[in-house]
């Protein structure tokens, strides 16, 4: 078992659905992707938070062998940001954000860290990211997420990052507007062209594609019966999708572990959508993450 270095925010989030609405909950990318691997192996977080963010909630994470020392408390307000969706989930529509002491985030490794071979560079400035992985030489599985903001205003930065990573975790129309081409499979091409071997493609309800090497893999969506909040599955997706993989202790995992990890990382995305915030990472259990890894095995198998 490996630990992973996860590096994102942690944040407020207010969000409005056509199925409820919430103020101010425990959001961001860091803190969606450190609960969602925690169940599989220990996390080592990077990221910077106010001094109103819940001290039990850092309590909270630091029970579920998440690693807080790269975690900075500023003076200051965390960073906030507030979406609506309408019954299209799949993209939400910002009202709001306010970074807060998220603006001057320079993100520092701690010694402890630099020994870790699984790294998830989450959602944030690509020069960033990029500073981040030149702290952690020994990583060897290094998997990095992105999003619509990056890829309008840093594409030539955010390309550059991308030729040192193994791994780009990124949804279907992100995958298209990164590489100017409408069609996945050439998208995903275009993208190995540039670096990563392993390219996934979060595709919300209708399930995510693995393109490794020459190989694709799909899995469709599990059906389910109660959607409220969509927000952070991505995170939630990538959480379980390394997770399993640093559980399994190898950085340069087979396709048959790539393609568990597909599958873990579909898991916990469903769960994660069941409610507003991070309410369902805080209470399944490794049981009902097996028993939904079955539904998967169960929907998919036809022979």
């Amino acid at each position: 078992m490996s630990s992973i270095v996860a590096v994102g925010s942690l944040a407020f989030d207010s969000i409005e659905t056509p199925f409820g609405k919430v103020g101010k909950i425990l959001g961001g990318s860091a803190n969606h992707f450190s609960l969602s691997a925690s169940y599989f192996t220990p996390v080592k977080c990077i990221s910077v938070v106010g001094e109103d963010y819940p001290k039990d909630h850092l309590e909270e994470l630091k029970s579920r062998r998440i690693d807080l020392t790269g975690v900075k408390v500023s003076p200051g307000k965390t960073f906030h940001w507030s979406g609506k969706y309408g019954y299209d989930l799949h993209e939400a529509t910002t009202l709001e954000t306010h970074l807060n002491v998220f603006e001057h985030f320079s993100p520092e490794v701690p010694a402890s860290y630099r020994d870790s071979s699984f790294l998830f560079l989450g959602n944030i400035f690509p020069a960033l990211q990029k500073q981040v992985l030149g702290h952690l030489p020994q990583a060897r599985f290094v998997a990095l997420d992105t999003m619509n903001f990056w890829i309008e205003s840093q594409r030539e930065g955010l390309i550059d990052v991308l030729g040192k990573v193994n791994c780009l975790i990124i949804n279907e129309a992100e995958l298209r507007q990164l590489t100017k081409t409408h069609n996945v499979v050439k998208a995903a091409a275009q993208v190995q062209s540039w670096g990563p071997s392993l390219v996934v493609v979060k595709r919300g309800e209708y399930g995510a594609l693995l393109f490794n090497g020459q190989e694709a893999f799909s899995l469709p969506g599990l059906p389910l019966s109660e959607v409220k909040d969509p927000t952070g599955a991505g995170d939630s997706f990538a959480g379980g999708f390394l997770g399993y993989l640093a559980a399994q202790g190898n950085p340069q995992p087979d396709r048959v572990s790539l393609r568990q990890a597909v599958v873990y990382g579909s898991v916990m995305a469903s769960f994660i959508v069941e409610d507003f915030g991070c309410h369902q990472l805080l209470k399944i259990s490794k049981d009902k993450i097996s028993e939904r890894f079955q539904k998967f095995r169960d929907l998919t198998h036809f022979q």
